[in-house]
């Protein structure tokens, strides 16, 4: 079990850090974590720190054209209602496609008669530079194996409010976290 206190650079903008007090807390060689963002940190001692930056084939891939697709804004109508309450551009709106697989996509542009949804993750074809401090290590005990309730990733809720910065959000990957 390693908790780490981070920042995440962008653009040269700060796109997501850990809170004060609250580092994000992961086991290792589960998955939770980008695998490049584990092999950085791996062999670190408490109070070490490292900086390093992943590639978009090492984050979060390539952004792909072909993944901002035109939908007729008919399949945003629920009880007869155009659904605006979600129907305005930056929206993230979970979807499944016509095999039921859930993803999430982002409103780019609304128009009469489309919507242009982005399902690249928001991360797709950036370069991430993160600032690593290593908060603690310790073994994995039994209570940290055991569900924790809310969406089952591993956090206690997992809401927008559950300690754990975005990077964490978007990687956990239970579809619940946003």
């Amino acid at each position: 079990m390693v908790a780490v206190d981070y920042t995440l650079t962008v653009d040269g903008e700060i796109a997501d850090r850990s809170r004060p007090g609250q580092p994000l807390e992961f086991i290792c060689g589960t998955g939770m974590l980008l695998p490049k963002f584990e092999a950085a940190i791996e062999g670190k001692e408490p109070g070490e720190k490292v900086s390093f930056t992943l590639a978009p084939a090492d984050g979060y891939g390539e952004f792909i054209p072909d993944a901002v697709v035109d939908i007729p804004k008919g399949a945003f109508m629920v009880d007869g209602k155009l659904a605006e309450d979600i129907l305005f551009v930056g929206s993230q709106v979970p979807m499944s496609d016509s095999q039921g697989h859930r993803m999430m996509g982002v409103i780019r542009e609304i128009t009469d008669q489309t919507v242009k949804m982005d399902f690249n993750h928001p991360m797709a074809g950036k370069t991430l530079n993160f600032e690593v401090e290593v908060v603690s290590v310790r073994d994995v005990t039994p209570e940290d194996l055991a569900p924790k309730g809310g969406c089952g990733c591993g956090c206690d809720s997992c809401g927008d409010d559950c300690g754990h910065g975005d990077e964490h959000h978007d990687e956990c990957g239970c579809g619940h976290c946003h």
